[in-house]
């Protein structure tokens, strides 16, 4: 039963989300525990006509060289690399760590400096069809609560959806959203308002991220006021914060609290955007309605949203520039959003 899900999530990736086609440069760059998925994708793209290749990550191989680095080799910037991102048509990655917390004792001022110097060449493959999927392990499945047949039973469901269907559902949300101006949310320890006009919501139906399925867009820089807490951790800098409280004032973090202020505080220095909030999103993934420690699972969650503070999404007419996008998600079981002065959400549900 493993075998035909993995081929049928290798398909969706190969057809829907990339839509690889005969020419096309493709980068597998993968952990070793995903090794079946990988093989999968490696083949359906040589059936295809594209030219695949692999890199395998290693489990602390990034503690090594944060440990070891001098700072002439921290402000390096690798042209190779630069190069081969230009003549790559497709990015997949697929992670799969064994050891989740391998940078949590790293130099967190090395991990930012790097983050800025290697910039440019997360702007490149923004720019192209890229994917990121995390391969369900012991290590994820641990963290989620669940053995490790569940996680997979849970990302497997999640992942294998009707994503033409969703998205018809998800369009209808985005459209209402662009043709609104001030948000309110209040919930717990919560009360915040911002606009959102003039800026365009995108439905995530899976061809960047799989699982998916979120609606998210930027807003206007200078228009967040008020207070928002998350009630799920933010993994930074190889660290778990939690109870994460911030307050805004014309769009910028002017008091925070939590249960690392100084990693949140470094983070929120990182450079001028990082302050400030460049997503607003909802997740909509039908499948997740759990919080599992993952990002990507979690941003998803059903009936909850999110922030990113740091970089904007151009696609979302977002300007707000930063080295980081750090996404922080917030339960809304017991929430509201509020659009135009409209009730469009409550408790987890779309009213619209």
């Amino acid at each position: 039963m493993e075998d035909k899900d993995i081929k049928k999530i290798a398909e969706i990736f190969v057809n829907y989300s990339c839509k690889i086609k005969k020419g096309d440069v493709v980068l597998i760059s993968a952990d070793l525990e995903a090794k079946p998925l990988v093989k999968e994708i490696y083949r359906q793209s040589l059936l295809r006509g594209a030219y695949p290749r692999i890199e395998w990550g290693i489990d602390d191989f990034s503690k090594i060289y944060y440990d070891n680095v001098n700072k002439d080799q921290l402000l390096y910037y690798p042209k190779i690399s630069e190069f081969a991102f230009k003549n790559t048509d497709v990015f997949i990655y697929i992670r799969s760590p064994l050891n989740r917390d391998e940078l949590k004792n790293c130099d967190t001022r090395k991990m930012t400096l790097r983050q800025k110097i290697l910039r440019p060449l997360l702007e490149i493959r923004l720019k192209k069809r890229w994917l990121v999927f995390i391969w369900p392990n012991k290590t994820y499945a641990k963290d989620a609560g669940l053995s490790l047949n569940k996680f997979k039973k849970f990302v497997f469901e999640a992942t294998l959806l009707d994503w033409k269907k969703i998205s018809k559902r998800m369009n209808k949300i985005a459209s209402y959203l662009n043709k609104s101006d001030k948000i309110i949310i209040e919930g717990k320890e919560t009360k915040i308002s911002f606009s959102i006009k003039g800026k365009k919501a995108v439905v995530a139906n899976g061809a960047y991220n799989m699982p998916d399925g979120e609606i998210f867009t930027a807003i206007n820089e200078k228009t967040a006021n008020g207070y928002i807490y998350f009630d799920y951790p933010l993994r930074v800098f190889g660290k778990k914060i939690k109870n994460i409280k911030l307050w805004f004032k014309n769009g910028k973090v002017i008091k925070f609290n939590s249960s690392d202020n100084n990693s949140l505080k470094k983070m929120l220095n990182t450079d001028k955007g990082s302050k400030y909030i460049g997503e607003f999103a909802f997740g909509f993934n039908p499948k997740i309605n759990r919080f599992s420690d993952a990002l990507l699972f979690d941003e998803k969650i059903n009936n909850s949203i999110h922030f990113a503070l740091g970089n904007a999404y151009p696609e979302c007419n977002g300007k707000n520039k930063s080295a980081i996008h750090e996404d922080i998600v917030k339960d809304m079981k017991k929430g509201k959003v509020f659009a135009d002065g409209k009730l469009i959400y409550k408790d987890g549900k779309f009213l619209i």
